[in-house]
């Protein structure tokens, strides 16, 4: 069988080569190929409906992204066997291409688009999300479903001081920066990624670079879409429009529209008044208005809301709300605000609230993160919960929505810049309940995370802190907004969230709707940014200026012990004898991780009294005996001869009679029981036995000696 396979293959650095075929697999969808790199392969399918539903509104895209595990060699670890609902780490990958792709279709276009991605072959070094975003844009461009523009996708990290494109997943563990960027060859379209403190300057740098690798890949994307014979795109049903209708609709409302969206008034408020502006212009159009037209009403409505208040911040440099476009709203934050868990926090911006609470865990509790090619464990993770009474919504609750796990992990990137390492033994889980919305939640969560962290007295070394901003353009004019509301991101052509501490960038979130935007007009709206970012730690360094010097007294104790490889088996004991013995004793739990060369014992317990009992035990049982070191031991034996004192877990010496007192025994009878206590000295280790000799005696003070009696005087009589 012949197929009409054609390819192109280009560089993306370092002699990396990355080929994108299309013509071989999948030949029913309206476009498919495959991209590879190295052992790395992904399929990228779309189909897309010829015609609109009846009564389609919005533009229907979903988008997928499934990695199977066959394609590393692995199956997967779920009683069935098989592949269940995406991942977390799918659901972010899949929310990058979706923010990617959705501004490229014609606006006036409902078809339903899917997008279907998957990781068929798997590669160790290479991230297949960084391929990801290529292979579903030339999935579009082979086909002949309507686009604007051809996409691609990069990410670019940093080691040693050199910015890397797409690095290998081993470069990327020591990298300090790591930002996903989409772009046409054009224009930026959306930022994502974290740093550790990274400056305004670096983020603008990857940026620019990534920009000029992306257009690398578009101009691929051209060149096979010329291949496969591509020359025009399909015709599609546009929808219904009535400019003249549009136009009674503008000179009625226009005004009104403009007083409601200057009143300064609450979200609750300025939302009852344009529906009441809604019905106005209803009872002022008539019941005559065909069917058609009167579904128009609403779009045009819409779209004379977005123009006006869009107008009205350009124009008269007036905010929904009132404020300044640098102003950011009134905070109110507080922590230790909840009594049972470990750490918590309420902070407040406005209508925006989160409450946030920090629980601690054991290493038992660490989350299992698996995809195809990886299974690791975090120790620290972060959730975020959007519930419908938050806007004052009714909804049904079916779990958690892809927004909320792409605004989770947002926060939780940024709050692990400043996270302990390894050598905090505890696993951190942070709850951040969203309880009113008008603005950026995620930005909240953000805020609230780190206050509820150091109040739950976990070491980081300095608050994080983020901000929404906006932007709005129009011919030359435009209008950077900090601390946007929920109404000021549905209508702003860039929205950006940025996050970091008072000395860098810790995390970045960037949508971007509108063509040519400069990097000077960047600049400028990372600088506004940091500037509101600072005035919120500013706010939260009153509240809490440092993390609490120890946790909470309910909260689980935690002590790491670093030992030597080779008293791992020591501390476990044989078939986890000795260790469950600790643990049964003292009511901690214990766990032990072979690193290198040295095991870490991490040992928790809700009480001092049982920490401090198996500390000393872990302690002990890998202690190597100093001679003329003390010890407190416990007699264990009695003999004629004295006494066998452990003065170590599993460790005994034998206590002379000779060394128990500088006064002389003649017994031992009622000299010791088993199970007393005694202090003794290591005095020597028998080379060629390894038995201990200890001492209770050179411990006591020695007696002065006692002077020596004369001897009696005779009588002088001669014998």
């Amino acid at each position: 069988m012949n197929f009409n396979i054609n390819s192109v293959t280009f560089d993306i650095g370092g002699g990396r080569y990355v080929t994108i075929e299309t013509g071989k697999l999948a030949r029913q969808a309206d476009g498919a190929v495959t991209v590879r790199q190295g052992n790395c392969i992904i399929l990228a399918t779309v189909v897309a409906n010829k015609e609109p539903k009846e009564g389609q509104s919005f533009f229907p895209l979903s988008v997928d992204y499934q990695e199977k595990f066959a394609s590393a060699g692995r199956i997967p670890g779920s009683f069935f066997k098989r592949e269940a609902r995406l991942n977390d780490y799918e659901i972010l990958t899949s929310r990058l291409i979706d923010r990617a792709l959705r501004p490229l279709f014609p606006d006036d276009y409902l078809c339903d688009v899917q997008v279907l991605v998957t990781l068929v072959s798997s590669d160790p070094e290479v991230m297949p999300d960084s391929l990801a975003c290529l292979a579903a844009s030339a999935a579009i461009a082979v086909s002949d479903i309507p686009i604007k523009e051809i996409i691609s996708e990069v990410r670019i990290g940093k080691l040693n001081g050199e910015f890397i494109i797409n690095p290998t997943r081993s470069e990327l563990e020591k990298s300090d920066l790591e930002f996903l960027i989409a772009a046409t060859a054009k224009n930026i379209m959306m930022v994502e990624g974290e740093a550790k403190e990274c400056q305004e300057e670096d983020l603008v740098k990857a940026l620019e670079l990534a920009h000029d690798a992306i257009r690398v890949q578009v101009k691929a994307q051209e060149e096979l879409r010329d291949k496969a014979g591509i020359t025009t795109k399909r015709d599609y049903t546009k929808p219904y429009r009535n400019e003249e209708l549009e136009k009674k609709i503008n000179e009625f409302a226009t005004d009104k529209m403009y007083a409601i969206s200057a009143s300064a008034s609450a979200k609750h408020e300025r939302s009852d008044a344009y529906k009441e502006l809604a019905e106005a212009v209803k009872a002022h159009l008539g019941e005559e208005l065909p069917d058609e037209d009167k579904k128009l009403i609403g779009h045009y409505f819409g779209e004379l809301q977005y123009n006006v208040v869009r107008d009205m911040i350009l124009n008269d440099r007036k905010r929904l709300d009132g404020r300044g476009t640098e102003d950011i709203r009134p905070l109110a934050m507080e922590t230790n605000i909840l009594p049972t868990p470990h750490g918590s926090a309420l902070f407040t911006r406005g209508e925006t609230q989160s409450l946030t609470t920090v629980t601690f865990g054991t290493p038992l509790d660490e989350l299992l993160v698996e995809s195809a090619a990886k299974s690791s464990e975090s120790k620290f993770f972060l959730h975020y919960n959007f519930p419908p009474f938050s806007t004052g919504e009714v909804k049904m609750m079916r779990g958690q929505s892809r927004r909320e796990v792409g605004h989770g992990n947002l926060a939780q990137r940024s709050l692990k810049q400043m996270m302990p390492g390894s050598e905090y033994a505890y696993t951190v889980r942070v709850v951040s309940d969203i309880l009113e919305s008008n603005g950026s939640s995620s930005m909240a969560t953000v805020c609230a995370g780190s206050l509820a962290l150091m109040d739950a007295g976990v070491p980081l070394p300095k608050h994080v802190s983020g901000v929404a901003m906006g932007l709005i353009t129009k011919g030359d004019k435009y209008a950077i907004l900090t601390d946007i509301l929920g109404d000021e991101d549905h209508l702003g052509d860039m929205d950006f969230k940025v996050t970091g501490t008072r000395d860098g960038i810790c995390g970045v979130q960037m949508d971007i709707k509108v063509d040519g935007l400069s990097m000077d007009v960047m600049r400028q709206a990372l600088a506004q940014a940091k500037a509101g970012r600072l005035h919120i730690l500013d706010a939260m360094y009153e509240c809490l200026p440092a993390h609490r010097a120890d946790v909470k007294p309910h909260a689980p104790r935690m002590v790491k012990i670093v030992i030597d490889k080779e008293f791992i088996g020591a501390v476990i004991g044989p078939g986890g004898k000795v260790i469950q013995e600790i643990q049964r004793e003292t009511g901690t739990t214990i766990n032990i991780e072979e690193v290198g060369n040295t095991g870490e014992v991490s040992i928790f317990s809700p009480v001092k009294e049982g920490m401090d009992k198996a500390v000393a035990w872990v302690q002990g049982l890998v202690a190597v005996p100093e001679v003329g070191k003390e010890y407190e031991g416990t007699v264990k034996g009695i003999k004629e001869f004295g006494a066998f004192v452990e003065f170590l877990p599993k460790k005994e010496g034998l206590l002379h009679i000779s060394e128990i007192s500088w006064k002389r025994l003649e017994t031992m009878e009622g000299i010791f029981k088993e199970g007393d206590k005694v202090k003794v000295k290591l005095l020597e280790v028998d080379p060629r036995t390894g038995k201990f000799k200890l001492s209770r005696k050179a411990l006591l003070p020695r007696p002065e000696r006692q002077p020596q009696q004369s001897r009696p005087e005779g009588n002088g009589e001669q014998a």
